[in-house]
This record gives C-alpha cells, sequence and structure tokens, in this order.
C-alpha cells in the first residue's frame, strides 16, 4: 500500500482579505480533514468547537475543530471545517466525497472522479 499526497490551495471561506495558502496534503480516505496550528493561524480560521475522535492507534482523544475552510484542487472545490493536530495538512474522506475525487489505487494519485470528470459531482 502507498501514501498519496495532492496539491491544495486552502483559504478562509468568505474573507478575500487573507492570503490563501498552498498546502502539499496527505490523503486518507478513512479519516477527517487535519490542519495544523500554523494553517489556522495564517488562515485566521474559527473555532467550531472541540470533537472527539478515535486516533489510529486505538486512543480516543478531543481536539479542536475549525472552518470555514476553503479547499481547492484540480479546479474542484469545497467548504469543511477541519479538526487542529499535528503538524502536517491531511485531505480527508469528507473533503474527497465533496469535490467528487477519489485515489487511484495503482498510482497512488487523486484524481477526478472518472465517472464526472468534467464537473464535480454528487448525490442527492
Amino acid at each position: 500500500m502507498g501514501v498519496t499526497y495532492a496539491a491544495l490551495r486552502l483559504s478562509h471561506f468568505g474573507r478575500d482579505d487573507i492570503e490563501s495558502l498552498d498546502a502539499d496534503a496527505l490523503v486518507d480516505t478513512g479519516a477527517n480533514n487535519i490542519v495544523p496550528q500554523s494553517v489556522v493561524d495564517q488562515l485566521h480560521l474559527a473555532p467550531i468547537g472541540q470533537r472527539n475522535v478515535q486516533l489510529a492507534d486505538g486512543r480516543r482523544a478531543s481536539f479542536p475543530c475549525v472552518g470555514p475552510l476553503l479547499v481547492e484542487s484540480m479546479g474542484r472545490r469545497c467548504i469543511t471545517d477541519a479538526l487542529v493536530m499535528g503538524d502536517q495538512v491531511l485531505l480527508g474522506t469528507i473533503a474527497l466525497q465533496a469535490m467528487d475525487m477519489v485515489v487511484h489505487p495503482a498510482s497512488h494519485r487523486l484524481l477526478p472522479n472518472p465517472e464526472s470528470p468534467d464537473i464535480q459531482s454528487s448525490r442527492a
């Protein structure tokens, strides 16, 4: 199994006065969106509350949640929240689904959904 990274542009949604930033994000199809405190500080993201999560090693912990975070990649975008932890941006399942993107299993690349390559789509 390989590791997938994706180039993202992150912004504080609704705040054009705050400069966006580019991030090389780890992609995890089974996790929450995560940003380090440095991203929160740069984008002036607002606290939303705390969220209890189960970590990969099975422990449970509570982390701050912030937003509104605008995530953009390959012409697709979504507005989401993110947990504040660690030192690596992590693109998680909620943003992946909202942007209608998939991880190609053989090449470990993030791609627009091949069933809707020209425009992101969703189920309703």
